[in-house]
């Protein structure tokens, strides 16, 4: 690391990027790395030497589509939360050699406004920024308890259950007092969500017998769906809805993959809002800004109870993000992914 008593500016940088929007499945071919000048940092900007990087669905999403951010264009860094100390900044933003958050991309050093930062100073491993006590644990604490508004004794599906929001999301309605089921792509992660993490009950929406699995899982119908996936998991989850329930809209992972859109159809989505009395909301967890200080503080105290327990998967090397996201996008992770940037 740089010494941060220096004035001194790393002189390269270096990022992955999107080398060809892609039309199906995202293959390897669809990045590359870029080494370059770093540009100069201006006075009101902060630069950041990245530790931590988030590997996330939505960065897929984003190589297809307008999301929370405009569509990437060919060249452009793949976005992500990054974790990182300042190098340097303006004497009104983060003191140099805090550990700060902020949405930039895999690349190595970050220049972001200090208004864009985020200050950390809970004492946690560094990973479990980019889970518990980042934007993953906010999204699922403000999506169940202000969007979804759990109740004691209610249930509670998860799609997505073993993702980086969902496997915090069902802890953290158990901790609200519901009945807690996971949807998920395999029998092992259905294993690891009842013994690991308290998940009352989990199914496979790869299984031939999912519905009929889904169905005995909730014997008393389903109060708030919080929804990772869409598509036809969601398809499946709408008629076993009770009245006056509520769904979460946190993510959308089927359509991510050059897939399934439009299988749940709004006139069918619209007929069983109505005559259920469903209310369906999204939300984006920087809606909720100015309550993320003490939420952050609610979240580390289950945290530090062993109420919440959070997994993080990390890779070394910012030439390992495209794989790990691939892998994420097959199904293959459990928790967060990440990407530490030094050994």
């Amino acid at each position: 690391m740089l010494d941060p008593s220096t004035e001194r500016q790393p002189v390269t940088n270096s990022r992955i990027a999107m080398r060809a929007r892609p039309t199906g499945p995202l293959q390897l071919q669809h990045f590359e790395r870029h080494d370059e000048p770093l540009r100069d940092v201006l006075p009101d900007e902060v630069l950041v030497e990245n530790e931590m990087l988030s590997v996330a669905a939505a960065a897929r999403a984003s190589m297809e589509m307008d999301t929370y951010r405009p569509q990437l264009v060919v060249g452009e860094t793949i976005p992500s939360t990054v974790i990182g100390r300042v190098l340097r900044g303006p004497e009104d933003g983060p003191a140099v050699g805090s550990l700060v958050a902020g949405f930039a991309g895999w690349e190595r050093y970050s220049i972001m406004r200090a208004d864009q930062l985020r200050v950390l100073e809970t004492p946690a491993p560094i990973e479990q920024y980019l889970s518990v006590l980042g934007q993953n644990g906010l999204t699922a604490y403000f999506g169940l308890t202000t969007v979804g508004r759990v109740a004691a004794g209610e249930t509670v599906v998860v799609s997505g259950a073993a993702g980086g929001v969902g496997h915090l999301a069902g802890q953290i309605a158990r901790s609200l007092g519901a009945r807690v089921v996971g949807i998920t792509s395999s029998d092992d992660k259905n294993t690891a969500l009842i013994g690991r993490l308290g998940f009352d009950a989990a199914v496979n929406r790869r299984s031939s017998t999912f519905l009929d699995d889904l169905t005995r899982s909730v014997p008393s119908g389903i109060d708030v769906y919080f929804d990772n996936v869409a598509g036809p998991v969601t398809a499946g989850v709408l008629p076993r809805m009770n009245r006056h329930g509520r769904i979460v809209c946190s993510g959308a992972t089927s359509a991510y993959q050059g897939g399934a859109r439009g299988v749940t159809g709004f006139e069918d989505l619209a007929l069983t809002a109505i005559t259920r009395s469903l209310r369906l909301e999204g939300f984006l967890v920087g809606d909720f800004r100015a309550e993320w200080t003490e939420a952050t503080s609610v979240l580390s105290a289950w945290r530090r109870s062993g109420r919440i327990t959070s997994i993080e998967t990390i890779t070394t090397g910012l030439d390992s993000a495209p794989a790990a996201l691939l892998e994420l996008l097959d199904g293959q992770n459990l928790g967060q992914f990440g990407v530490a940037l030094r050994a």
